[in-house]
């Protein structure tokens, strides 16, 4: 029997070697099945929505556009303004609880399917297998001598690489700077010092990560592979190999009758291993590299389709349906669990608010400054005026026109210039006013009074401030 000692030993040296071994570079093999057309269109969905949206007009302006320079973010008919970025925060606790709520069910499903890295990755090597071929000849290709045909085909990879990138990174920058501006300014070469700065560096970001870096940003740089096990359980469903259904594996034809000779179902064919991104072989059990993309399970499938075995050796299983605690038909009744209950409920409720706040959001901001140089007088008629600037920001698309009226103190009045006063698209009006009260009605030397802004196109539209009335 093999000592603890050795074992120990034998680990640390597998580490030892992970961590100072040369990079092999893992040409992956292309696969087809149910899962890589699931990835193929979440690429071009994803993709669509990011290089498409931007060019989308909405009331006349880019229908996303996070204007840093006016403080103005458009998102199709909303105008959101520095002091909306509470729906930022709940936008982040949304898009957390959905990973842990994703993460509980079924593992990386970010990572495999949606994850950028995980995108361009895979856009990259559409590109590379089109200009270089399939993964046995690209691996010759990297061997081989540099000679006319390595740099046409390297060049061609890498042109089309670098036009990809860069035009992801323009499009980013068009999220920032209206995107027909930003495409004028690019071909005249009259961009600015921070927008020629972030197209490049956005655009060399993802040339080199989708380019060269690919699985080793996932295993060394992300975070989200170093604490996923914080939330697995033995039910989560996750990419397995079967142990018991596959070994003891080995080569065999395929009219022979493998249980006879004592193999299980692994015909050895290392497809698993030859179609992974990241390189590991899932038969050692579930690794920290597995991003969940699933590949495995397509290409094994077509092992077992081709040889007349049973599909699902490698699968989205549970450890327990492994433990033999559970039957496969049983997964659904354990995977939505207390935990998974938890996390729906948690993202539901948050969501709830979020879009009953949103919806409800009144786009009107009112600010309230009082005269400092006079704090009260008297005036002809024995009444006491107080003197106030009103500070109003119209949110929305259209011009507003509002009416002020004042409350706190028997017979208020309020006196402006303008009793209907206008404002345009996103403009903020400053409304000097004087509020008169009879001093018989004032109890203190203070009293607290709500000043109210209501717009006349639209009754609900109404903003109200606290202030207060002096005596004296």
């Amino acid at each position: 029997m093999e000592s603890p000692n050795n074992t120990t030993h034998e680990a640390r040296a597998e580490i030892e070697e992970a961590l100072y071994a040369v990079r092999q570079k893992i040409q992956p093999r292309t696969v087809h099945g149910w899962f890589a057309n699931w990835r193929v269109a979440l690429v071009l969905f994803t993709q669509g929505l990011y290089y498409g949206l931007p060019w989308l007009k909405w009331d006349g302006h880019q229908a996303i556009l996070f204007d840093l320079a006016s403080r103005k973010f458009y998102i199709f008919w909303m105008t959101l303004w520095p002091q909306d970025f509470i729906w930022l925060t709940g936008l982040l606790v949304i898009s957390a609880f959905s990973l842990f709520l994703f993460t509980a069910v079924a593992g990386r499903l970010w990572c495999g399917y949606a994850c950028p890295q995980t995108v361009y990755t895979e856009l990259f090597m559409w590109i590379e297998e089109w200009a270089e071929g399939n993964h046995l000849a690209r691996k010759k290709l990297d061997s081989s001598p540099w000679n006319a045909n390595k740099i046409r085909k390297r060049g061609l990879k890498h042109v089309l690489w670098f036009l990809i990138a860069f035009w992801t990174g323009f499009t980013f920058v068009g999220y920032f700077t209206p995107i027909t501006t930003l495409g004028k300014e690019l071909l005249t070469f009259s961009t600015g010092g921070w927008e020629t700065f972030w197209v490049f560096f956005y655009a060399f970001s993802t040339w080199g990560n989708a380019g060269f870096m690919r699985e080793q940003v996932c295993k060394y740089m992300c975070p989200y592979a170093r604490f996923q096990s914080v939330m697995f359980d033995p039910d989560t469903l996750v990419i397995s190999y079967d142990l018991d259904r596959g070994e003891p594996r080995g080569a065999r034809g395929k009219k022979i009758d493998h249980k006879a000779k004592g193999l299980g179902d692994c015909v050895d064919c290392g497809i698993c291993v030859q179609v992974c991104p990241t390189g590991i072989d899932i038969r050692r059990g579930l690794q920290y590299e597995c991003i969940g993309c699933a590949a495995c399970i397509d290409g094994c499938d077509q092992v077992m389709e081709k040889m007349g075995y049973p599909k699902g050796l490698i699968r989205y299983t549970t450890e327990n349906v492994l433990k033999h605690k559970y039957q496969d038909t049983n997964i659904l009744s354990h995977v939505f669990r207390p935990r998974v209950f938890v996390y729906g409920a948690i993202l539901l409720t948050v969501i709830s608010i979020f879009l009953v706040t949103l919806v409800n959001r009144v786009p009107l901001r009112l600010e309230v400054i009082r005269d400092r140089a006079t704090l009260s007088r008297s005036t002809e008629d024995g009444r006491l005026e107080n003197l106030y600037t009103l500070q109003i920001l119209n949110m929305e698309s259209r011009t507003h026109h509002y009416r002020i009226t004042a409350s706190g103190a028997d017979n208020i009045q309020v006196l402006v210039d303008d009793r209907n006063l206008q404002a345009g698209p996103q403009e903020t009006i400053r409304a000097p006013i004087r509020l008169q009260v009879d001093p018989a009605s004032l109890k203190g030397p203070s009293t607290p009074i709500m000043i109210r802004v209501q717009s006349e196109e639209n009754p609900k539209l109404v903003r109200e401030a606290k202030s207060s009335f002096l005596r004296r």
